[in-house]
């Protein structure tokens, strides 16, 4: 999941080397931190959210196999 993350996020920003996925997982819920350089926040959001709610659609699909509730946080 982490890597289908950075391959979505990426192509998308300017500074793809500063892109970064945290895990953290405990028993009912799996938590990516999604950290992003400052100037790349508004390409990875997008006008009104879209990006960013396109970005989380594919990975709760991904993970909809999982028994555990997943979520995407988006930070710089």
């Amino acid at each position: 999941m982490k890597q289908l993350i950075e391959t979505i996020v990426k192509p998308i920003v300017d500074f793809p080397e500063d892109v970064q996925v945290d895990v953290m997982e405990d028993d009912h819920r799996v938590i990516y931190q999604l950290s992003v350089n400052k100037t790349d926040m508004g390409k990875v959001i997008g006008k009104q959210g879209r990006v960013a709610k396109a970005i989380r659609t594919v990975v709760y699909a991904a993970g909809s196999s999982q028994q555990k509730k997943i979520f995407l946080e988006i930070g710089e």
